[in-house]
């Protein structure tokens, strides 16, 4: 869908009012593996540093795991890459009934 120049400017405008007013959030990269503290790119381009990691929800660190990992790799190879819809839809693997 096209939209106009008036359009545009006034979404440009938007977006340029909502970074004056620091509430416009940039994209922050993480380039580790997640955990308590973290490593990121932020801004964009600027050289990587570590940070304390406070949105994540691997409180017990088991994300990361090597006993999770493996059982995820094993999970992987027996099943692919989860269920394709909802169980609702789909129905319910055996594998759930098991846990």
């Amino acid at each position: 869908m096209a939209f106009s120049n008036d359009t545009r400017n006034l979404f440009a405008n938007e977006i340029e009012k909502i970074k004056d007013d620091g509430l416009y959030k940039e994209k922050r990269f993480i380039c580790s593996e997640q955990d308590a503290e973290i490593e990121v790119e932020y801004p964009e381009g600027a050289a990587h540093k570590k940070v304390l990691n406070f949105c994540a929800n691997n409180y017990l660190g088991l994300s990361s795991h090597p006993d999770v990992i493996k059982a995820a790799h094993e999970g992987l190879d027996t099943r692919g890459y989860g269920m394709s819809s909802v169980r609702f839809i789909c129905g319910t693997q055996d594998i759930h009934r098991e846990l």
